[in-house]
This record gives C-alpha cells, sequence and structure tokens, in this order.
C-alpha cells in the first residue's frame, strides 16, 4: 500500500484545513480595507513558519470581500485534497468593535459532547480560529472601526466530502470540520488518523460510555455491532449528552454507536489512548489476519511481514497438542485467512490466536478489562472472550 510513496523523491507537506481557511479569511480581509483584489497572502502558521497562499474566486461587492483557497495536501493522501476552502467577511458599522466565525455551506456542525467545539457550534476547531482571528485583525490592526467583522467559511462540496470521513459517527453533521494543529500536514503521516481515533474516544466518554469497541475496519465493526446489539444494554445513546433509557437509537439492545471507533492497522496507538483518556472495557473487532498479527506483537497492523507471521503461527499450532496437526496448513499457506479456511475454522487454531491477541494487547494496556472478537470472513462471530 505505501510502497508507491516509497521513492527517493522527497515527499510535499502540504496543509491543513484550519491554515487554507486563516489564508482565504485574511485575503478576504485585505479586499475589504483596500477594495482591490489580491493574488496572494502570507500567514504565520502555529509551528512556527509562514506559508504563502495563492487566492482565487476574488470578490469585492458592497461591504463583503470573499475568495478562496484551493488545499493542498502534499504528498499525503487526504479526502479534502483539492477542495476549495472559502472565506467571505463581511463588515457592519456603527456597533462595537467584534470579530464572528461562523460557518457555511459544506461546513459540519457538533451534534455530540466530547470534541474540542461544544455542541451546537460549527466543526472550526479552536487553532484554526485562532489563526483566523489573527490574520483578519492583523489586517485591520490601524483602523478601531466601530464595527463588526463577520468571517463565514464554507466548502461548496463539504457535505459529499464530508460522507467518506468518520465526521457522522463523530457527530459532526451536514459537512467537514476546520481542522489543525500545526498548520501543515506531513506526508504519509498517520497523524489524521491517530486524532480521528482520539476524538472518537473523547465523543464515547463523553456520551458515558465504559466500553470502547476498537475495529480494525468496517468489516469487523459491523460483525461487532450486529453481536453486540443482541446483548443486554449497557450504555444509553448520547444526544448532546441528555439522559436516555439505555437502549441504542432504533431501539435495540447493547451498545450505541458512539462505543465504536474505528482504529484501523493503529492498535498500540488505540490502546494506549484508551489508557490514557480512562476508558475501562475495550472489545478488540478484527479479522484472523488482524489478530494474528496482533498476536505476533505488531502494534501497526498494517500487511508488512505477513510471511514471518505465518512462520511463527506454524510454530505456536506446533507446540500444542491440539493444533499440531494443523501445522502444515500454516507452512503452506499464502495467508492468515487461507490457514484459517484451510483449517475449517479449527476452535483450538481460534482460541490460540485470539488468546496470543489479548496478551499482547494486555501488555500494552494492562489497565483494560479487554475482550477479543473474532470476526468471520461471512460476518460471522468466530470468538468472543
Amino acid at each position: 500500500m505505501f510502497s508507491e510513496f516509497m521513492t527517493s523523491k522527497p515527499l510535499k507537506y502540504g496543509y491543513t484545513t484550519g491554515a487554507c481557511a486563516a489564508a482565504a479569511a485574511k485575503g478576504a480581509a485585505q479586499m475589504l480595507r483596500d477594495q482591490q483584489l489580491v493574488e496572494a497572502v502570507e500567514i504565520n502558521l502555529p509551528c512556527g513558519t509562514t506559508a504563502r497562499f495563492f487566492l482565487q474566486g476574488q470578490e469585492i461587492r458592497d461591504n463583503t470581500a470573499s475568495c478562496y483557497v484551493v488545499k493542498d495536501a502534499g504528498d499525503d493522501p487526504d479526502v479534502t485534497n483539492g477542495a476549495e476552502i472559502h472565506a467571505r467577511v463581511a463588515i457592519g458599522f456603527f456597533t462595537p468593535q467584534r470579530f464572528i466565525i461562523e460557518g457555511g455551506r459544506g461546513i459540519g456542525r457538533v451534534t455530540k459532547p466530547g470534541l474540542a467545539v461544544p455542541v451546537g457550534e460549527w466543526a472550526i476547531n479552536p487553532v484554526p480560529r485562532r489563526m483566523i482571528l489573527e490574520g483578519v485583525k492583523e489586517v485591520f490592526a490601524m483602523r478601531c472601526l466601530p464595527a463588526t467583522f463577520t468571517i463565514t467559511l464554507s466548502i461548496p462540496n463539504g457535505a459529499e466530502l464530508a460522507k467518506k470521513t468518520l465526521n457522522a459517527r463523530l457527530g459532526i453533521i451536514g459537512g467537514l470540520s476546520i481542522l489543525g494543529t500545526s498548520g501543515i500536514v506531513k506526508p504519509i503521516s498517520a497523524k489524521a488518523w491517530t486524532d480521528t481515533i482520539d476524538a472518537a474516544i473523547d465523543v464515547a466518554l463523553a456520551c458515558r460510555s465504559g466500553t470502547v469497541v476498537l475495529s480494525t475496519g468496517r468489516s469487523s465493526e459491523l460483525v461487532a455491532q450486529r453481536y453486540l446489539a443482541k446483548q443486554p444494554p449497557l450504555i444509553p445513546p448520547c444526544q448532546g449528552g441528555n439522559s436516555t433509557p439505555p437502549l441504542t437509537r432504533g431501539g435495540r439492545k447493547g451498545l450505541a454507536e458512539e462505543a465504536f471507533v474505528m482504529m484501523g492497522d493503529h492498535v498500540g496507538y488505540a490502546l494506549r489512548a484508551c489508557v490514557r483518556k480512562g476508558v475501562k472495557r475495550v472489545i478488540i473487532a478484527a479479522q484472523f489476519a488482524k489478530l494474528l498479527k496482533i498476536a505476533c506483537g505488531h502494534e501497526q497492523t498494517h500487511a508488512a511481514a505477513a510471511e514471518l507471521d505465518l512462520r511463527m503461527l506454524a510454530e505456536w499450532i506446533s507446540l500444542e497438542p491440539l493444533t499440531s496437526h494443523l501445522a502444515p496448513l500454516a507452512l503452506r499457506a499464502n495467508s492468515a485467512r487461507q490457514v484459517l479456511h484451510d483449517s475449517a475454522d479449527d476452535p483450538a487454531l481460534i482460541a490460540l490466536v485470539c488468546g496470543r491477541a489479548k496478551e499482547f494487547a494486555l501488555k500494552l494496556a494492562p489497565a483494560l478489562v479487554l475482550t477479543v472478537l473474532l470476526a468471520g470472513y461471512d460476518g460471522e462471530v468466530l470468538y468472543f472472550g
């Protein structure tokens, strides 16, 4: 998966939606002040550097000015790469000087607690808000006007792009978030994913979930959701932090949707984050190949080193009386999934791998009450314990 990026060419850094929004807002403010079009602006980034952004769609009309920045995520794959981050600055005279930041088309609103922005507010995070205010105030620094400056951000296709993210799960409805803490996006970094994991755990806790389900992918998550829906009620759903009966939306038993956190390959990070944030109980939901990687001691379960994992599995199998007859399967198999298939979902094999996966997970996070759920490749639960 990563091989296409592994070249001798230096990887290009990109910019966050927050940096793009701040640049567009500053550009619009400068056009409003000077009543002439601006081609580019420089802004100070939180990481301590400056960056120059080219503006597009410049327009001045009456007491407003607007423009947009096309987001460049560099060599980091990002759903928002190429998105237009628009800003419009409007001035209303004869009022006490104040600055208002609001969202428009394609910007989401926060509907669940636990995020950096309160419920009901636009999903524009604190650092981008600060960057936007600093840029606009810098433009009008020498003019102590008795006026209200309203900065409206928008992303025309933000609602569609948001469907490709976990925003709805986190309670961000109607569009994208304006994010970023440093202003830059490091190429091929996992930070966007781990930031999402942190946010998802925060939402789960704010929704009073004592249990978090960490899944390695959507398939295993769906299996876990169906299985746990049949279990006794554990937590109520979250609707802005209000108390509701202990049933999920739709009246099903089990865990509410906020309890499910997609960790992807970041097992070690997710487990430590749960401990750091005070989660009490964790269920790891994964298919056999991913659980084998956890059992083999991988904190990051990307597909690398699969051959070594199969050799290790063959060694474990050969040492256990209940599984020793399966050793040849592991030695000749091309994948962990093939081993499971050829063994006809052998219970002793499953218990061996799930037990070792749980043992390694508890080494990373000994404070947790931990359960492993093995999702079968046909949508069934093969192990829960």
